[in-house]
């Protein structure tokens, strides 16, 4: 029997991504952006902080770096632990080296578990980034509103209570949305979020309560994915984000500012033995002319004052 013509049928087809949070823009035909100080390139630096519960649950799924061993997965729990006893420190002595303010994305737990991670991450000037609960509370369609509400309202007052900041940036756990959660961000007082990598610039969601402004975020040169899910050397993450950032900052010339994110984790380039390849990206970008560094939260706010 022949397929029926109307199973290739499928309504909500169209330029983005089969909703309507955003209009499909080609970044190459927009209006330029101008960063402070004339800057080509904004670098945005984000370290992930996270605490991955040994209990974790399988179900609906694992975050990516998930504990994977039988239960009491203590090889990988202490792995990922290291982070937030030495790795943290180590980055934070390293950016403070550099002169630099960044984006700290921080599991909303770690407020009760590692007060003294919050204070030495304030007391270096960055900015805090809501990270969710914990790396166990991934975010979902099939969380109720009131599931989700409750998860995002909790983190947030964590982070807040914690660091005396207004905490307005977000990134799930995993990078995992339902379809509500952006919604649920908005009206949470998040003005901008993580999640999304589809972009080298900021761009404006739709929301029930709102915009809410993505922010770019690499995906394939984050640490922990070159190194975890690409099995790639430390020289080949090094020489990746270098080509990353060339191809932006030739890109600039003719078309206006860019972003160049540098995602980070607390226990992959935390590591004694990855810290100097930070450095060394850290170096060649820094060695440039015309790079404005800033935590993400102030990236967002002069992107917006462009109208």
């Amino acid at each position: 029997m022949p397929m029926p013509d109307s199973y290739l049928d499928y309504p909500a087809r169209r330029y983005g991504m089969d909703h309507d949070r955003y209009d499909w823009s080609d970044m190459f035909a927009r209006a330029p952006i101008r960063w402070p100080e004339d800057a080509r390139v904004a670098l945005s630096i984000l370290t992930h902080v996270q605490h991955f519960p040994l209990n974790m649950p399988a179900k609906p799924f694992k975050a990516p770096g998930a504990l994977s061993m039988p239960y009491p997965d203590f090889r990988y729990f202490t792995n990922r632990d290291y982070g937030n006893r030495l790795g943290v420190f180590r980055i934070l002595k390293l950016l403070a080296e550099k002169g630099l303010t960044t984006s700290f994305a921080i599991n909303g737990c770690i407020a009760q578990r590692y007060p003294a991670v919050i204070d030495a991450v304030v007391a270096g000037g960055h900015e805090l980034v809501a990270h969710g609960l914990d790396m166990g509370r991934v975010h979902h369609s099939g969380l109720s509103e009131a599931e989700e509400t409750g998860l995002i309202a909790d983190t947030l007052r964590l982070l807040r209570d914690a660091s005396g900041q207004p905490v307005t940036g977000w990134l799930s756990p995993g990078r995992a949305q339902g379809f509500h959660t952006p919604d649920r961000l908005a009206q949470q007082g998040v003005e901008w979020c993580l999640d999304w990598a589809n972009d080298d610039l900021p761009y404006e969601m739709r929301t029930d309560h709102g915009p809410l402004l993505a922010m770019p975020l690499a995906y394939e040169t984050d640490d922990r994915v070159v190194a975890m899910e690409y099995f790639h050397s430390e020289p080949d993450w090094v020489q990746q984000v270098k080509d990353r950032f060339d191809v932006l900052w030739r890109e600039s010339a003719d078309h206006g500012g860019r972003v160049m994110s540098l995602p980070l984790h607390s226990w992959v380039s935390g590591m004694p033995y990855r810290v100097e390849y930070l450095r060394e990206v850290l170096d060649y970008m820094l060695a440039r002319d015309g790079v404005w560094a800033a935590p993400a939260g102030t990236i967002a706010r002069a992107f917006r004052a462009q109208g």
